[in-house]
């Protein structure tokens, strides 16, 4: 029997942890009860989706604190369980300095925490992918640059569209370094790898950084 398995179910896409290895499936086509037999499945769920009569199950939401580590919202739990087990993994692995937490999926979020450990807050804007779905454009990925502009519809729709996140992204990172000194950048999420050739600044990037922090608020109960 697997003494923990650890899963992060998020709005299109599904991943879990069981030891060191990581598994993934759409959100549409998993399910918890065909995880493997478990004395203990722990969750972080994003979705509308409801356990509460699966044994052995137990759901997180965003706390108030963890160790140093403090939210900015009033309402803690409504921050979503997502956001702030990333940013647990994350706190863990800056020791000690402020950072800026992106993570890039069908939701972009961007979450900023100080030296202390204080969570100054975050933002959440559209994904690329549903930002394209607001116009039925073609839409290409043959561009090595966006810093030009397009002769075609296509390109011209491709290329803003990019620069709408790629930008963003990297404006709220260049104020994050402006205040914050020895400012750690994590990037996370399944989006990453469309627009990593795009990106301007120093950072590291973590695929599970939820599944990381979910399993660190677990060590941390015990």
């Amino acid at each position: 029997m697997n003494r923990h398995i650890y899963v992060d179910i998020g709005n299109s896409n599904t991943k879990w942890k069981i030891k060191d290895s990581y598994f993934q499936e759409s959100t549409a086509n998993f399910s918890i009860e065909n995880l493997p037999t478990s004395s203990k499945i722990w969750v972080s769920n994003v979705t509308s989706s409801i356990f509460d009569d699966i044994p052995n199950v137990m759901v997180f939401e965003a706390q108030k604190q963890y160790k140093s580590l403090v939210s900015s919202y009033n309402e803690p739990n409504l921050l979503g369980s997502d956001r702030w087990f990333a940013m647990i993994a994350a706190y863990e692995y800056s020791v000690g300095n402020s950072f800026i937490l992106v993570d890039i999926g069908t939701a972009v979020t961007i979450d900023v925490v100080n030296k202390r450990g204080q969570h100054e807050g975050g933002l959440i804007f559209p994904g690329i992918k549903k930002i394209r779905e607001t116009f039925q454009f073609p839409v290409t990925r043959e561009f090595k640059n966006i810093n030009s502009f397009a002769q075609s519809t296509e390109n011209a729709w491709s290329l803003g569209t990019m620069n709408l996140v790629v930008n963003l992204i990297d404006t709220k990172v260049q104020e994050c370094k402006q205040k914050f000194s020895n400012l750690k950048v994590f990037l996370t999420g399944g989006g990453y790898l469309e627009i990593k050739n795009f990106l301007n600044f120093h950072h590291e990037y973590h695929r599970n950084l939820v599944l990381d922090g979910l399993e660190f608020h677990v060590d941390n109960m015990r």
